[in-house]
């Protein structure tokens, strides 16, 4: 069984391309349980290379759940909408102190 860690703060400064993704939660159903490999990201969207005949799949951030896989089986859920930002922004901002 995989660890699912609920604190996501630590994603936020890391690269996700390269990692593998799920859409745990989505507002459109048919994206639910979509996954693979992230192969890249812009502000708004993920584009996920799916193992289906149709390849890639372009993945709105907001809106969506997010479940990355890190090393060693460690999984961490993600709002999307904490993801919404250019990549090479969200990793120099890093995490916002309340």
């Amino acid at each position: 069984m995989m660890k699912i860690i609920l604190d996501s703060r630590a994603i936020l400064q890391q690269e996700l391309i390269g990692l593998r993704a799920e859409v745990e939660g989505s507002s459109n159903n048919s994206m639910i349980g979509l996954g693979g490999l992230v192969v890249d990201e812009t502000r708004n969207t993920f584009v996920i290379e799916t193992e289906q005949k149709n390849g890639e799949k372009r993945i709105q951030k907001s809106r969506n759940t997010f479940i990355f896989e890190l090393n060693e089986g460690v999984r961490v859920r993600v709002r999307g909408d904490m993801l919404v930002a250019r990549p090479e922004d969200r990793i120099k901002k890093g995490v916002r102190r309340r």
